[in-house]
């Protein structure tokens, strides 16, 4: 576990400071005609969600958009290298792209900011179908794919994410309903399938391993992760975790049923009950059925398989967490609840309604600790809502230079109490696709949509976030408390 720092010297050393984004939600030039199709397309030609575009051009226009990157005073960029541009064909490698991608990873390199590149953020091609994590192979295409990205760019990158948030993946998919390819789940007997999530999450899993191997046959000083999105519920969250873990933490396979039920009981007991009554309720509700209904390791065979079969006694080079609101007690409202220019007669609350607690980072980043392992905070932002030009301001009136400046403050405190925190990733540089729409806007600029896709100097809320931002990271580097001071 790192050492506690003093005021003197916050961070740790080669602390990285950077912003998170992904191909498909910023590059623009998907599943258009002529352009290379992902397992989107079908929803987007169906006219089930808003069509990702032109996005923000960041194909195009890289260089002038990773200035306003540079402007941040950030050390690190995250980005995806987009399996779908590269191999928009079965059996074919589009050279072109991936000489493309070398360029913005140089032009990066030349900005002082070193590339964190995810191999796949929630998007495949589609020529491997819609379903893809429910094919038995698609750990071994998979690491077909991460050979051939390592290979192309492990002279240039040593910081890695795999797959992107799995448990979102496999809970959005099959069991919400939520992302592509939702529509088409008829044909796999309905939405609610629990098999296809635990078969989804098997697969995926089994797939970080393999590419974990792949990319420390290739470079073994390479640091590699997957990032989980944090869930006060155990079965959703960390559990996945530790099943990668496990050899790595000296856990016989024998023993894995009964470690796993212990390092259950120890995550409840670490995570403080600071909610409301109604939440409370519906945090243990949640809670009885995870642990009822969930058959832990046994959902997934391949992943331990994996695990234990592996040349690496590990699987993980760090702990990556994306914080926005782990409480799971949040996720449901009584229809005709309150949001931003309307009622919602959902159950389920908007992005925009996502509830910030700073001071839960900490407890998460600190609950994820491992030893000998870095915590890595992949993503973590606020979300306000943008409809047809109109911005609206977050109904709790929270704003981003107030968030970057608490959540911040939480992972000073985080370093201060001795946690390895080494890296913030701020969801995002700017205003991008949200997934199925524009309305969620999560950047620290904005973007002017119905006038060409003009970038702004401020966020879609009207705040100087660059300013607050850029502030906050060179106090922090100096040893300057007072930029993060008011919120500890």
């Amino acid at each position: 576990m790192a050492k506690k720092t003093s005021h003197k010297n916050i961070l740790p050393n080669n602390f990285l400071f950077g912003v998170a984004t992904s191909g498909y939600q910023v590059e623009g030039g998907y599943n258009g005609p002529g352009e290379p199709a992902n397992n989107w397309k079908v929803q987007e030609d169906k006219g089930k969600i808003e069509p990702s575009g032109i996005a923000v051009d960041f194909w195009n226009r890289y260089e002038e958009q990773l200035d306003y990157a540079q402007s941040l005073g950030i050390n690190s960029f995250r980005m995806s290298i987009e399996w779908t541009r590269c191999q928009p064909e079965p059996g074919v490698t589009d050279n072109s792209a991936l000489e493309h991608y070398g360029k913005i990873i140089d032009a990066c390199k030349e900005r002082g900011m070193e590339p964190l590149l995810t191999l796949e953020h929630f998007t495949h091609p589609l020529w491997l179908g819609e379903h893809l994590w429910l094919d038995d192979d698609s750990p071994q295409l998979f690491k077909a794919w991460v050979d051939t990205a390592v290979k192309q760019f492990s002279d240039r990158c040593s910081l890695w994410v795999t797959i992107n948030e799995i448990n979102i993946v496999a809970l959005m998919t099959y069991l919400f309903g939520l992302f592509s390819p939702s529509g088409e789940l008829q044909s796999i007997k309905g939405i609610t399938n629990i098999r296809h999530v635990y078969k989804a999450l098997d697969n995926m899993l089994t797939a970080h391993v393999l590419a974990y191997q792949a990319i420390h046959d290739l470079q073994p000083h390479a640091k590699v992760t997957t990032n989980s999105c944090s869930f006060t519920l155990y079965e959703l969250d960390r559990f996945l975790i530790d099943v990668l873990l496990l050899r790595q933490l000296g856990v016989a396979k024998q023993d894995a049923k009964e470690w796993i039920q212990e390092q259950r009981r120890k995550w409840y007991a670490k995570l403080p009950a600071t909610h409301t009554m109604g939440i409370r309720v519906k945090e243990d509700v949640f809670r009885r059925l995870a642990h009822r209904f969930h058959p832990y390791i046994s959902a997934l065979p391949k992943t331990i398989e994996a695990v234990y079969e592996s040349p690496y006694d590990k699987t993980l080079d760090a702990v990556g967490i994306d914080y926005y609101d782990p409480v799971i007690g949040n996720s449901i409202k009584l229809p005709g609840h309150a949001t931003a220019g309307e009622r919602n007669f959902t159950l389920r609350p908007m992005l925009w309604d996502s509830v910030p607690d700073p001071a839960g980072l900490t407890t998460f980043c600190e609950i994820n600790t491992v030893k000998d392992l870095d915590v890595w905070v992949v993503e973590n932002g606020l979300c306000n809502r943008v409809k047809k030009g109109r911005a609206y301001q977050r109904l709790d009136g929270w704003d981003r230079p107030r968030y970057l400046r608490e959540n911040l403050a939480g992972v000073v405190a985080g370093i201060e109490s001795g946690i390895p925190i080494t890296g913030y990733w701020h969801w995002s540089l700017v205003d991008n696709y949200e997934w199925g729409s524009y309305e969620p806007r999560f950047g620290i600029f904005g973007i002017d949509r119905e006038r060409g896709v003009r970038w702004k100097e401020t966020d879609s809320m009207g705040n100087d976030s660059r300013q607050a931002y850029r502030d906050i990271i060179q106090g922090l580097r100096k040893g300057d408390l007072s930029v993060v001071r008011h919120a500890l």
